[in-house]
């Protein structure tokens, strides 16, 4: 999936480049987010875009002293529509992946948020063990060992993810062939095929996951087995940036580690998720 994305932006980038090579006076900055991955970023009932990444974003723009911006835009059309110029910036909870580093770039860090497998109350997955947390960059070895007992427990499975997500590709990486594996345009859209038993568990961030296990959406759910991060999933959650747009990159970088170190990140943590995924700087 992340390979025919690549693909079909690699064009794009080339033009988006030509037109934003000269440096800009930055007074306004348009940000899009997805608008469907509660509690990172949502649509209200009024229409409205909240959530994490909405308060992070105005946070960021008056920092920086710019006109700030955000509209919605679908998740499998959001890096084409960067490198085309349709705005400026994207603050959607994107991992910092080496694949999308080809296309476009990125700000550092502003979140940092393990992947993990939920499934349902009632299935017999849900014996798993949880378990901490395993870097498959710093801890290769001991970290696909946790991967094989996976494959054992999983087997023969339909395993869901978001289409174009860190969360699909280490699916893809490292399960193909062993289980079934479902993409689904959002993730509110896999929540229901695994509510109704469709399927069998899926993948997102603890990020994610937790806020919604503490809702009655969730109620039916749980999570299991050990987390993830490095590898597939990257180096943490940054805002992406056109490469061109160098000078704006340096801007967002100084927002973004201000905002970490006057501690700003972690109470807007608190206040969407309940507990800290501002990253180590």
């Amino acid at each position: 999936m992340q390979q025919r994305l690549i693909a079909v932006v690699a064009g794009l980038a080339l033009a988006a480049t030509a037109g934003a090579a000269e440096a800009k006076d930055w007074k306004k900055v348009k940000i899009a987010t997805e608008g469907a991955y509660e509690p990172w970023n949502f649509t209200n009932a009024q229409g409205k875009l909240e959530g994490f990444e909405v308060d992070l974003a105005n946070d960021l723009c008056k920092r920086m002293k710019v006109e700030c911006e955000i509209v919605a835009q679908d998740w499998d059309g959001i890096i084409p529509s960067l490198t085309a110029g349709k705005y400026d910036v994207i603050i959607a909870g994107m991992s910092i992946t080496a694949k999308r580093k080809e296309v476009i770039d990125f700000s550092v860090p502003y979140a940092q948020t393990p992947a993990m497998l939920a499934v349902l109350k009632s299935s017999p997955l849900a014996k798993i063990p949880t378990d901490k947390n395993y870097d498959l960059d710093k801890n290769k070895a001991e970290a696909e060992k946790q991967v094989e007992k996976l494959k054992a427990a999983l087997k023969g499975k339909v395993i869901g993810a978001q289409v174009s997500t860190t969360h699909a590709n280490f699916l893809e990486a490292y399960f193909k062939g062993i289980v079934d594996i479902r993409t689904y345009k959002t993730t509110e859209q896999h929540d229901l095929d695994l509510t109704a038993g469709r399927i069998d568990g899926a993948y997102a961030s603890i990020g994610y996951w937790k806020p919604l296990l503490a809702k009655p959406a969730g109620k039916d759910l749980v999570t299991v087995g050990p987390t993830f991060t490095g590898g597939p999933f990257g180096a943490g959650v940054g805002a992406g940036i056109r490469k061109a747009d160098a000078d704006l990159k340096k801007m967002f970088d100084g927002a973004i580690t201000a905002a970490a170190k006057d501690g700003t990140v972690k109470k807007l943590s608190m206040k969407w998720f309940k507990f800290d995924i501002t990253p180590e700087q």
